[in-house]
């Protein structure tokens, strides 16, 4: 086996499973770290008034989060390259869930900042060593189906979290929200250790490893769209519950439509896996840019209840067409050191989701939520282009 796995890293192809599916463990953890990811956007309001701050100071629990989650991705990918994709997982998992305990009981702003930068740091292993699982375990062809798989276990984390978060914080205590992920966290780190790594390619030294990513030309591509990619759609929906609750709903109805976020990327990953056969991913890559702008055009034009409803919506059609298009594209584009090329693209991506948080939070905390959401929208359309025009590229020089 080793000397195929070495022939594989010469040619840049690693033997595939002819098995489609993401293990469910490693679904679980998927799961898991988007439920936490997702779940503080209900309760920023709520937080803000409990600990007395205003809520620009709260964002920074997203923002943080998002940032430690993005930075954490090179340290992840490397390391899932190294000792494999489910060790990474069961190691991160186990640190996250201490972090996200120890959320549930600190005292003040400060250190609830640190507990949830330090999860996000953790949780931030999940998601791109399931990509790499895939990468490593699913033939090409049939990657963006697979994948589509573990975008509706992710949209389900994401709905599931929004309604949760708005429920829990309501009637019990927002401190809840961040305790229910880590004992999840925990049974999944428990039920990985039945499940088998997959073969993936040998790696050299480190400076090897790093270095056929940074000398990957579409690999820069990626990671750069990945960025304005975060910003964009994750740095927009953080907006999207703090929106409605500025307009009268309670902090249970707004997750409630914020949950159709998670309801849409469930429905769309259907409509994907049906379309992929017939649609190149170019194509997918354009229906939802072109989704997303009609969301953030219509609630920037129409501010209110119905239209950031709508956003929500939109917003996982989008994630589910155009964000698989650039995840499968990630997964392709150095297959001798996918784990490390996956973590950087997906580290670009909260970078991103961090800074459109944090370039949002003035205007939000003014209400001036229909600017937002108008930005948002103008620089999806260079975006779309962009990712329509790289990936026919790619596909062209294979």
């Amino acid at each position: 086996m080793t000397s195929t796995l070495a022939a594989g890293a010469e040619t840049g192809r690693v033997p595939a499973h002819t098995d489609m599916r993401v293990p469910v463990p490693l679904t679980v953890a998927a799961f898991t770290a988007n439920f936490d990811r997702f779940a503080v956007g209900p309760i920023l309001v709520t937080i803000a008034a409990a600990m007395h701050t205003p809520l620009s100071s709260t964002v920074a629990l997203a923002s943080g989060y998002a940032l430690a989650y993005g930075l954490s991705q090179p340290v992840w990918g490397i390391l899932s390259d190294r000792i494999g994709r489910l060790a990474v997982v069961r190691i991160a998992l186990s640190i996250a869930a201490i972090a996200g305990l120890a959320s549930a009981v600190v005292p003040g702003m400060a250190l609830l900042t640190v507990c949830r930068c330090v999860a996000g740091f953790a949780f931030g292993a999940a998601v791109p060593s399931s990509l790499s699982f895939v990468g490593d375990a699913v033939a090409p062809e049939r990657r963006q189906n697979a994948l589509a798989d573990l975008m509706a276990a992710l949209g389900l984390g994401s709905g599931l979290a929004a309604l949760f978060a708005g429920v829990v914080a309501h009637w019990l205590s927002w401190r809840l929200v961040f305790a229910v992920p880590s004992l999840v966290a925990i049974t999944a780190v428990v039920l990985l250790r039945g499940v088998g790594e997959p073969e993936r390619a040998t790696v050299g030294g480190l400076g090897e490893q790093i270095g056929a990513v940074l000398h990957a030309p579409f690999a820069h591509v990626v990671t750069a769209l990945g960025i304005v990619e975060g910003a964009v759609l994750l740095g927009g929906l953080t907006f999207v519950a703090p929106a409605l609750q500025h307009r009268g709903l309670s902090s249970t109805a707004a997750g409630a439509l914020t949950a159709l976020y998670g309801a849409a990327t469930l429905a769309f990953t259907r409509a994907v896996k049906a379309l992929a056969r017939r649609v190149p991913p170019h194509g997918l890559a354009a229906i939802g840019g072109a989704v997303v702008v009609v969301g953030y055009g219509c609630a920037a034009m129409a501010p209110g209840v119905a239209t950031y409803a709508l956003v929500a919506a939109l917003l996982g059609a989008g994630w589910a067409f155009l964000h698989s298009t650039l995840q499968a594209w990630a997964t392709s584009v150095v297959p001798q050191a996918r784990g490390t090329a996956v973590s950087f693209y997906v580290a670009a991506l909260f970078v991103g989701s961090a800074l459109g948080a944090a370039l949002g939070g003035g205007a939000a905390a003014h209400g001036q939520y229909g600017t937002v959401f108008g930005v948002c929208g103008l620089a999806t359309v260079p975006l779309t282009a962009a990712v329509v025009f790289g990936r026919r590229r790619f596909v062209a020089r294979g």
